[in-house]
């Protein structure tokens, strides 16, 4: 299909040349001589150009007020402006209604040639953007928070109620594999900032170094290896959000820049003189209880009160049981598409293996499970052999991960999943270095951060507990 050019000029001989012109080109061009003809063109015949190249003088009125006009009805597409005696006030007004350029006549139509050109690759891509908002409010819309108990519908009402709301800061809480991530991006695409940019940072993924240097930016020679500057993730989540997750193991120096850019809204680089303005939504997310860290001392109170202007708390898996009969065949349908499997009958007693079990990873433990019985399947009858709940099939003996002095021997005959050797090898560098997680770390050959949030994300804590093979979490 062409490319759509709408073309506003009441001079017959121009209008009959720029359309020989660019239908030459492959454009599909449309004429009209008057402000009255092109508002028909674009409204009963509903067309979107991809362009407009309008004349800023028409017999019936000025283009900017048709322009001003479509822009406030959301209408996309790139305009370019004619004039023959253009002045500063209409230029201004142009640019600042988002013109694409401002031309004199007569202008040369190797240069509109260009312009154009230029025009048509910046609407496509306001038109792919356009097209990835709508599909990421279909996709993340309130509904996408799945289950029908009365705990879930309560849930949701409230998703859906503060989805609306333009709100500055809001705290998710619940457990590890709640589904805190998905809720955030509901809440973002579902408000009023969907149009903006989500950003998403993990606080306990990364050092508290490269931490403060992503958030906040660097000018080039800020420190070693600060080769050039750097955009930070509160400047990429301007007029959108940026989704704090794991927030309480960011730092209390951090947090203290975080609440001055929360209440400033201004921001320097680190090794920068400007201050930048900053627009930002922040939703932040931990599984742990912010205020009893705040009793504790490892988190700011003036920055849990800035942040929780509203306050989500998502229910375990084990308080919605119910949910399972409608979670567990959309999560088998997502598996299916992804690995070429046509699993599709569930038998009762995987529902009530399903029903028996506490599920301490949550939403997140039981996609591992739907993805190891998915992809191990044999036909389509769901395998409850593969649910390894401590209640499914036991394992042959010696077939489980052994230690052999330092070595650890893992079995690859598919009974464990990758998360499950992950979190066995975790466990037991805990348990051989007395639960010192910086000699733990030291011998997996990793930082202390990335252990301690692999420990949160698995469920192990720094005390001693039992070997456990439990399906790790794998969802937000």
């Amino acid at each position: 299909m062409a490319d759509s050019l709408l073309i506003l000029e009441d001079e017959d001989a121009l209008a009959q040349e720029f359309e020989r012109h660019f239908s030459g080109q492959g454009w599909d061009v449309e004429v009209a001589g008057r402000l009255s003809s092109a508002r028909d063109i674009l409204t009963s015949q509903r067309l979107e150009p991809l362009v407009i190249l309008a004349d800023m003088s028409l017999p019936d009125g000025s283009a900017l007020d048709l322009m001003e006009t479509l822009r406030a009805q959301k209408i996309p597409g790139e305009w370019i402006l004619l004039t023959g005696y253009g002045s500063v006030p209409d230029s201004v007004r142009a640019l600042h209604l988002g013109a694409y350029d401002f031309l004199e006549k007569p202008c040369p139509l190797s240069r509109l040639e260009l312009v154009v050109a230029g025009a048509r690759r910046s609407a496509l891509a306001q038109r792919r953007l356009h097209t990835q908002t709508r599909d990421s409010r279909r996709r993340y819309a309130p509904s996408a928070y799945l289950g029908g108990s009365k705990t879930t519908e309560e849930t949701r009402r409230l998703i859906a109620r503060l989805a609306e709301v333009p709100f500055s800061a809001l705290i998710i809480g619940g457990e590890t594999g709640t589904g805190k991530g998905l809720v955030a991006r509901i809440l973002h695409h579902g408000g009023p900032r969907a149009e903006g940019p989500m950003v998403e940072v993990n606080c306990a993924a990364l050092p508290r170094e490269l931490l403060e240097s992503e958030l906040f930016g660097h000018e080039a020679g800020a420190f070693t290896g600060a080769k050039g500057r750097h955009r930070g993730y509160l400047e990429q989540a301007h007029e959108g959000t940026l989704f704090l997750d794991e927030i309480a193991e960011m730092e209390l120096d951090l947090q203290t820049k975080l609440l001055t850019v929360l209440e400033d809204r201004r921001l320097r680089r680190l090794g920068g003189e400007r201050l930048i303005e900053v627009d930002v939504q922040i939703i932040a997310a931990s599984n742990q209880r912010l205020d009893e860290r705040v009793r504790s001392g490892d988190f700011r109170s003036d920055l849990f009160h800035r942040l929780s202007v509203f306050r989500l708390d998502l229910p375990p898996l084990r308080e919605r049981l119910e949910d399972l009969e409608q979670l567990v065949p959309v999560l088998i349908d997502e598996y299916n598409a992804r690995s070429g499997r046509q699993v599709c009958e569930v038998p009762p007693a995987v529902y009530e293996q399903m029903r028996g079990y506490h599920w301490p990873g949550n939403v997140r433990e039981l996609r591992n499970v739907i993805e190891r019985a998915v992809l191990l399947a044999r036909d389509s009858v769901f395998p409850i052999e593969w649910l390894q709940l401590g209640q499914g099939v036991a394992a042959a003996p010696g077939s489980g991960p052994s230690i052999e002095g330092d070595r650890l021997m893992i079995p690859l005959d598919g009974s464990l999943s990758l998360d499950e050797m992950d979190r066995y090898i975790i466990h037991t560098a805990l348990e051989r270095s007395g639960y010192n997680v910086t000699a733990a770390a030291r011998a997996l050959g990793t930082t202390r951060e990335t252990l301690r949030y692999r420990c949160q994300k698995y469920g192990l804590s720094s005390e001693a507990s039992e070997p456990s093979s439990a399906a790790a979490p794998t969802a937000d």
